[in-house]
């Protein structure tokens, strides 16, 4: 199966609570009126896309019906195609551009970071690149034996140290490692306390200051792992990580499972970060970079699986 055939495959219960509800209401229409975008409106705020972008959205899509003199509603998914396009923008990939690079995940317990660490660290090694993984998640002995796992899947190596080390102490020796051994890439896992924000902004500064000093000029990622079938949840962790430290991009997991894949449109619009990883199954290859204009031919049904 193919790139394309992965990610439509795995946003299939998203498509079919956007894609089935948009043709349900506009076939339920004969004219464009205000009680079609009234029902479109609510359909999309159902499907995770949460108020103010579902808002903004037929809002958009009222002012291009006008403007193009649109009569017929079954030109409506093309329109909202577009529009959903538009408003995710241009494909944002990893800023990998020193050696080694720094990729920071961070994440509550449970959204699938550390399995998602493992895939990434596969994919890179896929693409020729050595990677050296840092479990500086040291608040949990659990995180630290999961990413070892991981980390024999990927076939990569792995900087660890035992349960309460001081984190920072970990990325340093991790560093230190890839230096040495000439790595590309340097991951490093790190515990998500959400409800203490000051410990984990704490936490993350001390690394990367460790990070600056030891490696200056040095392309830093900071991801967030989040579980898609959270939901409107998953939006509101976005919004609360953001406010305790920069992000760089959004890890999208367990897409595959839920119909809430809307919230991808509702992090961006809403939050102006990028979701750059879509998991779409269990396997070590089902971390996929994700696509916009993939994400809404997959959602709209716009292209055939190559």
């Amino acid at each position: 199966m193919g790139l394309f055939g992965k990610i439509k495959e795995g946003l299939q219960k998203t498509k079919n609570s956007i894609s089935d509800g948009i043709t349900s209401i506009v076939n339920s229409f004969t004219k464009i009126d205000e009680e079609l975008f009234e029902g479109l409106e609510e359909m999309l705020v159902m499907s995770d896309m949460g108020v103010a972008t579902s808002t903004e959205i037929c809002d958009l899509l009222r002012k291009k019906v006008k403007e193009n003199g649109v009569t017929d509603p079954s030109l409506i998914k093309t329109y909202m195609h577009d529009i959903i396009v538009d408003m995710l923008g241009e494909d944002k990939g990893l800023n990998l551009e020193s050696k080694p690079s720094v990729i920071l995940v961070i994440g509550v317990n449970g959204v699938g970071k550390t399995t998602s660490i493992g895939k990434l660290a596969n994919n890179l090694k896929k693409e020729g690149k050595s990677v050296v993984l840092g479990a500086a998640d040291t608040f949990r002995a659990a995180a630290i034996d999961q990413l070892a796992v991981w980390a024999d899947r990927a076939n990569v190596t792995m900087v660890k140290s035992v349960e309460g080390t001081d984190p920072a102490s970990v990325v340093f020796d991790t560093v230190n490692s890839a230096k040495a051994k000439g790595a590309d890439v340097i991951i490093c896992d790190t515990a998500g306390r959400l409800h203490n924000k000051k410990n984990l902004m704490d936490e993350l500064a001390k690394m990367r200051r460790v990070i600056d000093r030891e490696l200056p000029n040095s392309s830093v990622e900071t991801l967030l792992v989040l579980d898609a079938a959270t939901g409107q949840n998953a939006v509101n962790q976005a919004r609360e990580f953001k406010s305790a430290t920069d992000i760089s991009g959004i890890v999208l997991t367990k897409l595959d499972g839920t119909a809430k894949g809307g919230i991808i449109v509702a992090i961006h619009n809403e939050l102006n970060i990028p979701v750059k990883f879509v998991g779409v199954g269990e396997g070590i290859d089902d971390l996929q970079p994700f696509s916009a204009t993939e994400f809404a031919d997959s959602i709209f049904d716009k292209a055939e699986d190559i």
